[in-house]
């Protein structure tokens, strides 16, 4: 499943616009209701939050106007993926303890590290992505 949407323009020292972080929202839920589908529900908790990150790393972070987020399902492992249309690797820069952001890709780093996954970023840096055992 693959689902591509647009984003607003906006700068680095701009918020998440509100139709942006109801996007954010709605690719939890459809996240959630694949697994659902698939009789994966216990890995839901898990990958709604890895959803949430990654989908508003990407809103946050791309400067591009266009996001597709996927999920797929095969050989025993679950695919999550997030491309933006601007190449560019994100840089993972240790977390300020007293930040109130910049945690994103360490949490989602953890959940994959503690559901014995791999996660990473392509080539090119416009897809980050996980890739979880079922």
């Amino acid at each position: 499943m693959s689902t591509c949407f647009a984003i607003a323009r906006r700068k680095d020292s701009e918020g998440l616009p509100p139709e942006d972080a109801s996007r954010v929202g709605a690719m939890r839920r459809l996240a959630r209701a694949r697994l659902k589908y698939c009789g994966l529900h216990k890995m839901s908790d898990d990958v709604a939050l890895i959803v949430s990150e990654l989908v508003t790393n990407a809103i946050l972070h791309s400067g591009g106007t266009q996001i597709t987020f996927g999920m797929t399902i095969r050989g025993g492992f679950l695919r999550i993926s997030v491309h933006d249309e601007v190449p560019g690797r994100p840089e993972i820069l240790p977390a300020n303890g007293d930040a109130e952001t910049g945690r994103g890709l360490h949490l989602v780093a953890s959940l994959v590290d503690a559901r014995h996954g791999t996660w990473g970023i392509s080539e090119a840096g416009a897809t980050i992505w996980c890739s979880l055992p079922l």
